[in-house]
């Protein structure tokens, strides 16, 4: 991999469920500490889309490239072949994915639900991966929190704590899939604000996501996915302000009404 090597190489990549073509030959490049934020009606693609760059979804043709490495493949052409569980989870190794769902352990702590990873996979020792679990917690600003099982937590709080436990696995790419659909309105902006925090300081994410705001103020560039096909791309001041695209424009409709995510 050269410096000049995207971290995400997609290269015409289709999926189908069924009689339903969810993704229709789909190609795009991520660059390191670029934030790529990815929106549409739902049933669009959009998570199927992520969840196949990540490999959690088997995609049918293409390829996705991860820093260089084919990820669910081995070779080309006709020497490709499966990859194996493990080829699978090196390929990947960089790739920290956090969730609609929090998807934490009920039984575990905070703290434990964070350090678990580490302990298990990165086989740290118990004192080191505790130290870097609460860096983490203390990262998303929920160093208080750390004894707290996650009924005790709200749902941002809880939310905060996956981001904390993927980021404990020092990614080089963060993949979010809608993560603030699940929550109450009032706990969306302490989510946000970390995704922020994690871009300003140079974090390569790609972000499907329904908050046109955070799109507006962080992404450097907005994909907008319809009926499984990327309708338009572009930077979002671009995109958001002169749309020509008339689906993304109907989308679009009710936020361009209201334009507020524009007033400075």
């Amino acid at each position: 991999m050269t410096q000049d090597t995207p971290l995400i190489e997609v290269r015409h990549i289709s999926k189908t469920f069924g009689a339903t073509q969810v993704l229709k030959d789909i190609s795009l490049d991520v660059s390191k500490s670029e934030v790529v934020c990815i929106i549409g009606p739902s049933g669009s693609g959009k998570s199927t889309l992520l969840r196949s760059i990540a490999f959690l979804e088997r995609y049918d043709s293409g390829d996705v490239l991860i820093e260089g490495e084919l990820l669910g493949y081995v070779g080309w052409d006709a020497e490709r072949r499966d990859a194996t569980r493990a080829e699978i989870h090196h390929a990947r190794r960089h790739v920290g994915m956090v969730f609609q769902q929090f998807n934490l352990w009920p039984h575990m702590t905070a703290l434990g639900n964070v350090q678990e990873a580490l302990l298990r996979v990165k086989r740290m020792p118990r004192a080191e991966a505790r130290d870097k679990a609460l860096a983490m917690l203390g990262k998303v600003g929920l160093l208080e929190r750390a004894d707290a099982h996650p009924i005790r937590l709200s749902g941002g709080q809880q939310q905060r704590v996956a981001i904390a436990r993927a980021l404990a696995m020092e990614p080089h790419i963060m993949l979010f899939d809608e993560p603030t659909s699940a929550l109450d309105p009032e706990l969306v902006g302490e989510v946000l604000q970390v995704m922020k925090d994690l871009a300003r300081d140079g974090m390569t994410m790609m972000v499907v996501t329904h908050e046109m705001g955070f799109a507006a103020q962080v992404a450097d560039r907005v994909i907008f996915i319809d009926q499984g096909e990327v309708a338009a791309s572009g930077p979002p001041a671009t995109l958001f302000r002169d749309v020509q695209q008339p689906r993304l424009k109907q989308f679009l409709q009710n936020y361009l009404d209201r334009n507020a995510f524009w007033e400075q």
